[in-house]
Protein backbone atom coordinates (compact mmCIF):
# COMPACT_ATOMS: atom_id res chain seq x y z
CA UNK A 1 0.00 0.00 0.00
CA UNK A 2 1.39 3.25 -0.88
CA UNK A 3 1.80 5.63 1.69
CA UNK A 4 0.60 9.34 1.71
CA UNK A 5 2.30 12.15 4.25
CA UNK A 6 1.78 16.11 4.44
CA UNK A 7 4.96 16.54 2.74
CA UNK A 8 7.86 15.35 0.86
CA UNK A 9 11.11 17.46 0.40
CA UNK A 10 13.39 16.21 -2.36
CA UNK A 11 17.23 17.08 -2.27
CA UNK A 12 19.00 17.00 1.48
CA UNK A 13 20.42 20.57 1.11
CA UNK A 14 19.97 23.60 2.88
CA UNK A 15 16.80 24.43 1.24
CA UNK A 16 15.17 21.59 2.22
CA UNK A 17 16.12 21.87 5.92
CA UNK A 18 14.95 25.15 6.26
CA UNK A 19 11.79 24.68 5.19
CA UNK A 20 11.13 21.72 6.70
CA UNK A 21 12.55 22.95 10.12
CA UNK A 22 9.90 25.31 9.38
CA UNK A 23 6.91 23.27 8.94
CA UNK A 24 7.88 20.93 11.92
CA UNK A 25 7.34 23.97 14.25
CA UNK A 26 4.43 25.24 12.26
CA UNK A 27 2.46 22.12 11.70
CA UNK A 28 4.02 19.36 14.23
CA UNK A 29 1.33 16.98 13.43
CA UNK A 30 2.31 17.15 10.07
CA UNK A 31 4.21 14.03 8.12
CA UNK A 32 8.03 14.96 6.79
CA UNK A 33 9.38 12.95 4.53
CA UNK A 34 12.63 13.64 3.19
CA UNK A 35 14.60 12.36 -0.14
CA UNK A 36 18.01 12.62 -1.07
CA UNK A 37 19.42 10.98 -3.67
CA UNK A 38 22.96 10.93 -2.23
CA UNK A 39 24.53 8.92 0.47
CA UNK A 40 24.15 11.58 3.44
CA UNK A 41 22.59 14.84 3.22
CA UNK A 42 24.05 18.66 2.40
CA UNK A 43 26.90 17.05 0.02
CA UNK A 44 26.04 19.57 -3.71
CA UNK A 45 25.71 23.04 -3.00
CA UNK A 46 25.35 23.24 0.97
CA UNK A 47 28.58 21.65 1.30
CA UNK A 48 31.32 23.38 2.81
CA UNK A 49 33.70 23.40 0.25
CA UNK A 50 31.42 23.84 -2.42
CA UNK A 51 30.59 27.37 -2.23
CA UNK A 52 32.62 30.61 0.00
CA UNK A 53 30.30 30.33 3.04
CA UNK A 54 29.85 33.81 2.94
CA UNK A 55 26.73 35.04 4.96
CA UNK A 56 25.26 37.20 2.07
CA UNK A 57 24.63 40.76 3.83
CA UNK A 58 25.72 42.74 1.03
CA UNK A 59 28.50 43.81 3.06
CA UNK A 60 30.73 43.27 0.67
CA UNK A 61 29.38 42.53 -3.14
CA UNK A 62 29.40 44.91 -5.25
CA UNK A 63 26.89 43.41 -7.19
CA UNK A 64 24.32 44.45 -4.99
CA UNK A 65 24.77 47.94 -5.47
CA UNK A 66 25.00 48.87 -9.13
CA UNK A 67 25.72 52.13 -10.36
CA UNK A 68 23.03 54.19 -12.10
CA UNK A 69 23.88 55.79 -16.04
CA UNK A 70 23.39 58.81 -14.11
CA UNK A 71 26.66 58.13 -12.02
CA UNK A 72 24.45 57.19 -8.44
CA UNK A 73 24.68 54.43 -6.34
CA UNK A 74 20.92 52.33 -5.55
CA UNK A 75 21.33 50.99 -1.84
CA UNK A 76 18.00 48.82 -2.34
CA UNK A 77 19.11 45.60 -3.59
CA UNK A 78 22.15 46.16 -0.66
CA UNK A 79 19.00 46.77 1.66
CA UNK A 80 16.65 43.90 0.78
CA UNK A 81 19.88 41.45 0.82
CA UNK A 82 20.54 42.25 4.16
CA UNK A 83 17.38 42.60 5.74
CA UNK A 84 17.29 38.86 4.49
CA UNK A 85 19.65 37.35 6.20
CA UNK A 86 18.57 38.90 9.47
CA UNK A 87 15.63 36.97 9.08
CA UNK A 88 18.01 33.46 8.83
CA UNK A 89 20.17 35.08 11.57
CA UNK A 90 17.33 35.42 13.67
CA UNK A 91 16.02 32.05 13.21
CA UNK A 92 19.11 30.42 13.74
CA UNK A 93 19.23 32.06 16.96
CA UNK A 94 16.04 31.03 18.16
CA UNK A 95 16.99 27.46 16.97
CA UNK A 96 20.53 27.94 19.06
CA UNK A 97 18.26 29.02 21.88
CA UNK A 98 16.02 26.11 21.53
CA UNK A 99 18.48 23.32 21.74
CA UNK A 100 17.42 22.20 18.13
CA UNK A 101 21.22 23.66 16.84
CA UNK A 102 24.63 23.15 18.46
CA UNK A 103 26.81 25.82 19.65
CA UNK A 104 26.45 28.58 17.07
CA UNK A 105 30.97 28.42 16.49
CA UNK A 106 30.29 24.75 14.59
CA UNK A 107 28.45 26.45 12.01
CA UNK A 108 29.01 30.35 12.21
CA UNK A 109 31.73 32.73 12.59
CA UNK A 110 32.61 36.09 12.97
CA UNK A 111 34.75 37.42 10.09
CA UNK A 112 35.03 40.97 8.35
CA UNK A 113 33.38 41.55 5.26
CA UNK A 114 35.68 44.02 2.64
CA UNK A 115 35.97 45.09 -0.70
CA UNK A 116 39.12 46.20 -2.08
CA UNK A 117 39.03 47.79 -5.59
CA UNK A 118 42.45 49.46 -7.34
CA UNK A 119 42.16 51.80 -10.22
CA UNK A 120 41.12 55.19 -10.15
CA UNK A 121 37.98 54.31 -12.17
CA UNK A 122 36.80 51.36 -9.26
CA UNK A 123 38.15 53.79 -6.30
CA UNK A 124 35.48 56.63 -7.29
CA UNK A 125 32.70 53.88 -7.18
CA UNK A 126 33.51 52.62 -4.14
CA UNK A 127 33.51 55.82 -2.65
CA UNK A 128 30.65 56.78 -3.43
CA UNK A 129 29.22 52.90 -2.79
CA UNK A 130 30.39 53.54 0.70
CA UNK A 131 28.66 57.19 1.18
CA UNK A 132 25.42 55.54 -0.14
CA UNK A 133 25.67 52.40 2.84
CA UNK A 134 27.38 54.43 6.02
CA UNK A 135 24.03 56.03 6.48
CA UNK A 136 21.53 52.99 6.33
CA UNK A 137 21.50 51.48 9.71
CA UNK A 138 22.01 47.66 8.97
CA UNK A 139 25.13 49.10 7.61
CA UNK A 140 26.30 50.82 10.62
CA UNK A 141 29.91 50.39 11.66
CA UNK A 142 31.08 50.24 7.52
CA UNK A 143 34.52 52.12 7.22
CA UNK A 144 36.38 53.10 4.22
CA UNK A 145 39.97 53.88 3.81
CA UNK A 146 42.51 54.65 0.73
CA UNK A 147 45.37 54.27 3.37
CA UNK A 148 47.60 51.88 2.69
CA UNK A 149 48.27 51.59 6.63
CA UNK A 150 45.45 51.23 7.42
CA UNK A 151 44.45 48.71 4.84
CA UNK A 152 47.13 46.70 6.12
CA UNK A 153 45.84 46.70 10.06
CA UNK A 154 42.41 45.13 7.93
CA UNK A 155 44.31 42.37 5.70
CA UNK A 156 47.90 42.18 5.80
CA UNK A 157 48.25 40.32 2.58
CA UNK A 158 46.63 42.92 0.56
CA UNK A 159 49.18 45.38 1.15
CA UNK A 160 52.32 43.58 1.25
CA UNK A 161 54.83 44.18 -1.43
CA UNK A 162 51.73 45.59 -3.60
CA UNK A 163 53.46 48.18 -6.32
CA UNK A 164 53.23 51.84 -5.57
CA UNK A 165 51.79 54.43 -7.32
CA UNK A 166 48.23 52.43 -8.21
CA UNK A 167 44.82 54.01 -6.47
CA UNK A 168 43.31 51.46 -4.04
CA UNK A 169 40.69 51.61 -1.52
CA UNK A 170 38.92 49.11 0.69
CA UNK A 171 35.95 49.18 2.56
CA UNK A 172 35.78 47.18 5.87
CA UNK A 173 32.28 45.76 8.15
CA UNK A 174 33.68 43.80 11.35
CA UNK A 175 30.35 42.55 12.02
CA UNK A 176 30.54 39.69 8.40
CA UNK A 177 30.04 36.36 9.32
CA UNK A 178 31.67 32.63 7.47
CA UNK A 179 29.13 30.15 7.59
CA UNK A 180 29.84 26.44 7.46
CA UNK A 181 26.44 25.63 5.40
CA UNK A 182 27.27 21.77 5.48
CA UNK A 183 27.58 21.90 9.12
CA UNK A 184 24.29 23.87 9.33
CA UNK A 185 22.37 21.48 7.16
CA UNK A 186 23.37 18.62 8.82
CA UNK A 187 22.56 20.12 12.12
CA UNK A 188 19.05 21.07 11.06
CA UNK A 189 18.16 17.79 9.17
CA UNK A 190 19.31 16.24 12.84
CA UNK A 191 16.79 18.00 14.51
CA UNK A 192 14.25 16.76 11.74
CA UNK A 193 14.45 13.28 12.63
CA UNK A 194 14.21 14.37 16.37
CA UNK A 195 10.64 15.72 15.50
CA UNK A 196 10.08 12.62 13.55
CA UNK A 197 10.52 13.76 9.73
CA UNK A 198 12.02 10.71 7.70
CA UNK A 199 15.10 11.70 6.40
CA UNK A 200 15.99 9.18 3.48
CA UNK A 201 19.54 8.76 1.61
CA UNK A 202 20.24 6.95 -1.49
CA UNK A 203 16.76 7.74 -2.91
CA UNK A 204 16.49 9.39 -5.85
CA UNK A 205 12.76 10.92 -7.14
CA UNK A 206 12.59 9.80 -10.89
CA UNK A 207 9.05 11.13 -11.46
CA UNK A 208 6.11 13.18 -9.89
CA UNK A 209 2.60 13.30 -10.83
CA UNK A 210 -0.61 15.04 -10.04
CA UNK A 211 -3.22 12.62 -9.08
CA UNK A 212 -7.30 13.03 -9.36
CA UNK A 213 -7.51 13.17 -5.40
CA UNK A 214 -5.27 16.56 -5.64
CA UNK A 215 -2.07 14.45 -4.07
CA UNK A 216 1.27 13.81 -6.04
CA UNK A 217 2.44 10.42 -6.88
CA UNK A 218 6.38 10.38 -6.42
CA UNK A 219 8.01 7.42 -8.24
CA UNK A 220 11.74 7.10 -6.96
CA UNK A 221 14.23 4.45 -6.97
CA UNK A 222 16.73 3.26 -4.46
CA UNK A 223 20.46 4.18 -5.23
CA UNK A 224 21.37 0.71 -3.22
CA UNK A 225 19.73 -2.41 -5.36
CA UNK A 226 17.45 -0.01 -7.40
CA UNK A 227 14.62 -1.20 -5.41
CA UNK A 228 11.49 1.33 -6.75
CA UNK A 229 8.37 2.48 -4.80
CA UNK A 230 6.05 5.31 -4.72
CA UNK A 231 4.85 8.06 -2.06
CA UNK A 232 1.93 10.08 -2.36
CA UNK A 233 2.50 13.53 -0.77
CA UNK A 234 -0.21 16.61 -0.39
CA UNK A 235 2.53 19.01 -1.04
CA UNK A 236 6.02 18.49 -2.40
CA UNK A 237 9.18 21.08 -1.86
CA UNK A 238 11.87 20.32 -5.03
CA UNK A 239 14.84 21.52 -3.70
CA UNK A 240 17.59 19.48 -5.38
CA UNK A 241 19.78 22.24 -7.00
CA UNK A 242 19.90 21.88 -10.94
CA UNK A 243 17.97 18.47 -11.07
CA UNK A 244 15.17 20.49 -9.56
CA UNK A 245 14.46 21.79 -13.36
CA UNK A 246 13.96 18.03 -14.63
CA UNK A 247 12.24 16.87 -11.88
CA UNK A 248 9.86 19.94 -12.80
CA UNK A 249 9.53 19.40 -15.98
CA UNK A 250 8.84 15.79 -15.18
CA UNK A 251 5.99 17.21 -13.03
CA UNK A 252 3.99 18.85 -15.95
CA UNK A 253 3.42 22.14 -14.31
CA UNK A 254 2.59 24.67 -17.32
CA UNK A 255 4.94 27.18 -14.86
CA UNK A 256 8.51 25.94 -15.59
CA UNK A 257 7.92 26.50 -19.41
CA UNK A 258 10.70 28.54 -21.18
CA UNK A 259 12.85 28.24 -18.31
CA UNK A 260 16.36 26.33 -18.83
CA UNK A 261 19.36 26.40 -16.64
CA UNK A 262 23.25 26.93 -17.73
CA UNK A 263 25.69 24.97 -15.89
CA UNK A 264 28.77 26.48 -14.65
CA UNK A 265 31.38 25.33 -12.04
CA UNK A 266 34.15 25.91 -9.93
CA UNK A 267 37.35 26.02 -8.50
CA UNK A 268 38.70 27.34 -5.53
CA UNK A 269 42.46 27.95 -4.43
CA UNK A 270 43.20 26.68 -1.10
CA UNK A 271 46.06 27.33 1.44
CA UNK A 272 46.05 25.73 5.38
CA UNK A 273 49.68 27.15 5.34
CA UNK A 274 49.51 28.76 9.24
CA UNK A 275 51.46 32.08 8.67
CA UNK A 276 48.89 33.21 5.69
CA UNK A 277 46.00 32.38 7.41
CA UNK A 278 47.47 33.54 10.98
CA UNK A 279 47.77 37.39 8.30
CA UNK A 280 44.06 36.96 7.34
CA UNK A 281 40.67 37.59 8.93
CA UNK A 282 37.76 38.57 6.62
CA UNK A 283 36.20 38.41 3.30
CA UNK A 284 37.56 40.35 0.94
CA UNK A 285 35.27 40.41 -2.70
CA UNK A 286 36.79 42.82 -5.45
CA UNK A 287 35.00 43.85 -8.97
CA UNK A 288 34.22 40.87 -11.19
CA UNK A 289 35.93 39.92 -14.56
CA UNK A 290 34.36 41.37 -17.78
CA UNK A 291 31.14 38.60 -18.53
CA UNK A 292 31.72 36.88 -15.33
CA UNK A 293 28.45 36.12 -13.64
CA UNK A 294 28.22 37.61 -10.06
CA UNK A 295 28.66 34.44 -8.21
CA UNK A 296 32.20 34.48 -10.34
CA UNK A 297 33.15 37.42 -8.19
CA UNK A 298 36.84 37.42 -6.98
CA UNK A 299 37.41 37.07 -3.39
CA UNK A 300 40.03 36.21 -0.65
CA UNK A 301 38.45 34.19 2.33
CA UNK A 302 38.91 33.07 5.64
CA UNK A 303 37.15 29.93 6.19
CA UNK A 304 36.44 27.99 8.92
CA UNK A 305 35.28 24.58 8.57
CA UNK A 306 35.05 21.16 11.43
CA UNK A 307 36.93 23.95 13.57
CA UNK A 308 39.49 24.49 11.07
CA UNK A 309 40.59 27.79 9.51
CA UNK A 310 41.85 28.28 6.28
CA UNK A 311 42.30 30.53 3.23
CA UNK A 312 40.27 30.61 0.13
CA UNK A 313 40.47 32.12 -3.43
CA UNK A 314 38.42 32.39 -6.10
CA UNK A 315 36.07 30.84 -7.74
CA UNK A 316 37.27 30.18 -10.98
CA UNK A 317 34.98 29.04 -13.47
CA UNK A 318 35.26 26.02 -15.14
CA UNK A 319 32.19 23.76 -17.28
CA UNK A 320 30.81 20.54 -17.16
CA UNK A 321 27.49 19.91 -18.38
CA UNK A 322 26.17 18.54 -15.48
CA UNK A 323 23.66 19.81 -12.78
CA UNK A 324 24.82 18.48 -10.15
CA UNK A 325 28.67 17.56 -9.08
CA UNK A 326 26.99 13.84 -9.00
CA UNK A 327 24.90 14.29 -12.07
CA UNK A 328 24.23 13.29 -15.75
CA UNK A 329 26.60 14.29 -18.39
CA UNK A 330 23.33 14.46 -20.60
CA UNK A 331 21.80 17.11 -18.24
CA UNK A 332 22.17 19.84 -20.54
CA UNK A 333 20.60 18.74 -23.54
CA UNK A 334 17.88 16.16 -21.93
CA UNK A 335 16.51 19.77 -20.12
CA UNK A 336 16.05 21.20 -23.43
CA UNK A 337 12.45 21.28 -24.75
CA UNK A 338 10.20 23.57 -27.67
CA UNK A 339 9.18 25.99 -24.87
CA UNK A 340 12.57 26.46 -23.51
CA UNK A 341 15.23 25.81 -26.85
CA UNK A 342 14.43 29.92 -28.17
CA UNK A 343 15.41 31.46 -24.54
CA UNK A 344 18.27 29.45 -24.33
CA UNK A 345 19.57 30.00 -27.72
CA UNK A 346 18.71 33.97 -26.90
CA UNK A 347 20.74 33.48 -23.96
CA UNK A 348 23.95 32.39 -25.61
CA UNK A 349 23.43 35.15 -28.65
CA UNK A 350 23.10 38.01 -26.47
CA UNK A 351 26.34 36.83 -23.66
CA UNK A 352 29.32 36.67 -26.03
CA UNK A 353 31.38 38.54 -23.22
CA UNK A 354 30.46 35.49 -20.87
CA UNK A 355 31.22 32.80 -23.33
CA UNK A 356 34.59 34.58 -23.87
CA UNK A 357 34.94 34.77 -20.23
CA UNK A 358 34.27 30.75 -19.34
CA UNK A 359 37.34 30.37 -22.44
CA UNK A 360 39.20 32.08 -20.59
CA UNK A 361 38.68 30.56 -17.20
CA UNK A 362 39.26 27.42 -19.17
CA UNK A 363 42.24 28.05 -20.51
CA UNK A 364 43.91 29.18 -16.61
CA UNK A 365 46.48 26.16 -15.22
CA UNK A 366 47.25 26.30 -11.42
CA UNK A 367 50.43 29.25 -12.27
CA UNK A 368 47.80 31.27 -14.24
CA UNK A 369 45.50 30.80 -11.28
CA UNK A 370 47.62 32.03 -8.59
CA UNK A 371 49.06 34.77 -11.06
CA UNK A 372 45.46 36.01 -10.49
CA UNK A 373 45.74 35.38 -7.10
CA UNK A 374 48.65 38.16 -7.08
CA UNK A 375 46.47 40.89 -7.89
CA UNK A 376 44.77 40.50 -4.16
CA UNK A 377 48.17 39.13 -2.19
CA UNK A 378 50.86 40.29 -4.35
CA UNK A 379 53.52 37.73 -2.09
CA UNK A 380 51.72 34.50 -2.82
CA UNK A 381 54.09 31.01 -4.12
CA UNK A 382 52.33 28.68 -6.23
CA UNK A 383 53.66 25.90 -3.61
CA UNK A 384 51.49 27.46 -0.90
CA UNK A 385 48.35 26.63 -3.03
CA UNK A 386 46.15 23.71 -4.04
CA UNK A 387 43.39 23.80 -6.29
CA UNK A 388 39.94 22.44 -4.64
CA UNK A 389 36.65 21.43 -6.87
CA UNK A 390 33.83 23.96 -5.76
CA UNK A 391 30.09 22.78 -6.42
CA UNK A 392 27.94 23.10 -9.41
CA UNK A 393 25.55 26.06 -10.25
CA UNK A 394 22.91 26.08 -12.44
CA UNK A 395 22.45 29.73 -13.61
CA UNK A 396 18.28 30.30 -14.36
CA UNK A 397 17.53 31.08 -18.50
CA UNK A 398 13.92 32.06 -18.62
CA UNK A 399 12.08 33.60 -21.41
CA UNK A 400 11.65 36.98 -21.77
CA UNK A 401 8.89 39.03 -23.71
CA UNK A 402 11.04 42.10 -24.80
CA UNK A 403 14.34 39.95 -25.21
CA UNK A 404 13.24 36.15 -25.98
CA UNK A 405 15.38 35.28 -22.81
CA UNK A 406 17.99 36.25 -19.85
CA UNK A 407 20.01 35.07 -17.46
CA UNK A 408 18.67 35.18 -14.48
CA UNK A 409 21.04 36.23 -11.50
CA UNK A 410 20.01 34.71 -7.79
CA UNK A 411 17.46 32.64 -6.78
CA UNK A 412 14.00 31.76 -8.09
CA UNK A 413 10.74 30.05 -6.90
CA UNK A 414 8.77 28.44 -9.13
CA UNK A 415 5.21 27.23 -7.85
CA UNK A 416 2.67 25.44 -9.53
CA UNK A 417 -1.21 27.04 -9.61
CA UNK A 418 -2.79 25.87 -6.90
CA UNK A 419 0.69 25.56 -4.80
CA UNK A 420 0.75 22.35 -3.77
CA UNK A 421 4.21 22.12 -5.56
CA UNK A 422 6.98 24.25 -5.42
CA UNK A 423 11.10 24.26 -6.70
CA UNK A 424 14.02 26.50 -6.40
CA UNK A 425 16.28 27.29 -9.25
CA UNK A 426 19.30 29.57 -8.88
CA UNK A 427 22.45 30.06 -7.15
CA UNK A 428 23.67 32.94 -4.90
CA UNK A 429 22.92 34.49 -2.14
CA UNK A 430 20.31 31.80 -1.92
CA UNK A 431 21.85 29.73 1.52
CA UNK A 432 22.57 32.51 3.02
CA UNK A 433 18.83 34.01 2.12
CA UNK A 434 17.46 30.72 2.79
CA UNK A 435 14.86 31.55 5.63
CA UNK A 436 13.66 34.58 3.48
CA UNK A 437 12.64 32.36 0.86
CA UNK A 438 11.13 29.51 2.10
CA UNK A 439 9.29 32.54 4.25
CA UNK A 440 7.90 33.86 0.91
CA UNK A 441 7.22 30.43 -0.23
CA UNK A 442 4.62 29.37 3.04
CA UNK A 443 2.86 32.54 2.12
CA UNK A 444 2.55 31.75 -1.53
CA UNK A 445 1.72 27.61 -1.07
CA UNK A 446 -0.39 28.14 2.42
CA UNK A 447 -2.43 31.56 2.21
CA UNK A 448 -5.25 29.81 4.35
CA UNK A 449 -3.04 28.86 6.99
CA UNK A 450 -0.21 31.59 7.28
CA UNK A 451 -2.39 34.00 9.62
CA UNK A 452 -2.59 31.51 11.85
CA UNK A 453 1.07 30.79 11.89
CA UNK A 454 2.18 34.44 12.23
CA UNK A 455 2.95 34.04 16.16
CA UNK A 456 5.07 31.42 15.80
CA UNK A 457 6.69 32.71 13.03
CA UNK A 458 7.03 36.54 15.04
CA UNK A 459 8.23 34.16 18.11
CA UNK A 460 11.27 32.42 15.68
CA UNK A 461 11.62 35.62 13.56
CA UNK A 462 11.07 38.69 15.61
CA UNK A 463 10.78 41.24 12.37
CA UNK A 464 8.77 39.07 10.51
CA UNK A 465 6.13 41.01 8.17
CA UNK A 466 8.36 43.93 9.14
CA UNK A 467 11.49 45.84 8.12
CA UNK A 468 14.87 46.62 9.86
CA UNK A 469 16.34 48.99 8.20
CA UNK A 470 14.28 51.89 8.53
CA UNK A 471 14.20 51.67 12.76
CA UNK A 472 17.45 52.06 13.55
CA UNK A 473 16.83 51.49 17.18
CA UNK A 474 14.77 48.33 16.32
CA UNK A 475 17.35 46.97 13.41
CA UNK A 476 20.43 47.66 16.63
CA UNK A 477 18.67 45.76 19.16
CA UNK A 478 18.29 43.20 16.76
CA UNK A 479 21.16 43.13 15.51
CA UNK A 480 23.17 42.57 19.15
CA UNK A 481 20.25 40.04 20.39
CA UNK A 482 21.29 38.10 17.24
CA UNK A 483 24.85 38.39 17.86
CA UNK A 484 24.80 37.40 21.46
CA UNK A 485 22.69 34.61 20.91
CA UNK A 486 25.35 32.74 17.80
CA UNK A 487 28.41 34.37 19.65
CA UNK A 488 29.68 36.65 17.61
CA UNK A 489 32.74 39.18 18.54
CA UNK A 490 31.45 42.03 15.97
Amino acid sequence: MTETVDVVLIGGGIMSATLGTLLSELQPDWKIVVYERLHDVGLESSNAWNNAGTGHAALCELNYTPEGPDGTIDPAKAISINEQFQQSRQFWSSLVEEGALDAPSTFINSTPHMTFVRGEKDVTFLKKRYDALRSQPLFAGIQYSEDSRVINKWAPLLMQKRPSGEPFAATRVPAGTDVDFGALTHQLFDNLRERGADVVTNREVRTLKRMKDGTWRIRWRNSIGHTPGETRARFVFVGAGGWALKLLQRSGIPEIKGYGVFPIGGQWLKTSNPSLVAKHKAKVYSQASVGAPPMSVPHLDTRVVDGETSLLFGPFATFSPKFLKNGSMLDIVTQVRPSNLWPMMKVAIDNPSLITYLVGELMKNHKKKVDSLRTFMPTAKDEDWELLDAGQRAQVMKKDRKKGGVLQFGTEVVTGADGTIAGLLGASPGASTAVSIMLGLLQTCFPDRIHDWEPRLRALIPSYGQQLNPRPDVAQDVLSETAEALALTA
